[in-house]
């Protein structure tokens, strides 16, 4: 994967919530290379949408209709 492509996308990792910032980044850090494109496209979708939006998937307040979103959501929360 492009060096330049991870540097844009852990820079929109960084979110106006500290809570985000540490889930993003490191979502991006430890799983993002490795996963399949289909949740790679995912995450990427998920940093275009709004830090309360993000919170409320993350919170579960919300559930996404993609299949993919929701697993990549599951893996934020479960990551190490």
């Amino acid at each position: 994967m492009p060096a330049e492509k991870i540097r844009r996308l852990r820079w929109r990792c960084r979110r106006g919530m500290r809570e985000l910032d540490v889930l993003l980044t490191g979502y991006m850090d430890s799983a993002y290379e490795a996963a399949p494109p289909e949740h790679q496209q995912a995450f990427e979708f998920l940093l275009t949408m709004q830090d309360p939006e993000i919170h409320a998937l993350l919170t579960g307040r919300t559930v996404a209709q993609d299949p993919y979103l929701r697993d990549v959501v599951q893996r934020l929360l479960t990551h190490d």
